[in-house]
């Protein structure tokens, strides 16, 4: 299995929780955006595009924040167009931004409400700044997605110091086998 790590805003800095898993999961790729400070909707589904294109056999795409609104973009409108590719087995979405609400990321908005057209899973916190438990678990009925509740580990960030994340790992291991 791939991974391609999915950053949101500012990119995942050396004490985010994905720039471990970058290190660590195997086979583990990470989209580099041109401009993590300026985020730019087109310009970021487009270069999520090119990172799936690249990757020929199954993968799970892992996606933090506004990179979560990003993958969620990318894959409505894929399958808008019928042409979801078929090496994505999974989206795993850590930390949905709440893109219609948050100023500064309104940009994304909105939010696609549609079920996803590969498994999802939603990892939510209890105190997320930037989405409420509540936003989060309609996010995840919206897209069809497993809701994990992690507790109050605030946006899942590097704020958070979770370093590997072990309970996040968990939750990916558990979502990769129900694909």
């Amino acid at each position: 299995m791939n991974y391609l790590i999915v950053p949101g805003l500012n990119n995942s800095g050396p004490k985010h929780w994905q720039s471990f898993w970058a290190k660590s999961l195997p086979n583990a790729v990470r989209v580099e955006q041109r401009d993590w400070a300026n985020q730019q909707k087109e310009e970021w589904i487009e270069t999520l595009d090119k990172a799936v294109a690249q990757l020929g056999s199954d993968t799970i795409i892992v996606a933090h924040s506004l990179g979560v609104a990003t993958t969620v973009l990318w894959l409505a409108k894929k399958f808008a167009e019928k042409n979801v590719p078929a090496h994505i087995k999974g989206a795993f979405l850590v930390s949905p931004s709440d893109v219609d609400n948050i100023e500064v990321i309104h940009s994304f908005a909105p939010m696609p409400l549609v079920k996803l057209p590969v498994p999802a899973a939603v990892v939510a916190s209890d105190n997320d700044e930037f989405v409420t438990i509540e936003r989060s678990e309609f996010f995840a009925d919206a897209w069809g997605a497993h809701l994990f509740r992690a507790g109050a580990l605030g946006h899942i960030n590097s704020d958070s110091d979770l370093k590997e994340w072990e309970q996040g790992r968990a939750f990916l291991a558990e979502f990769e086998k129900s694909i």
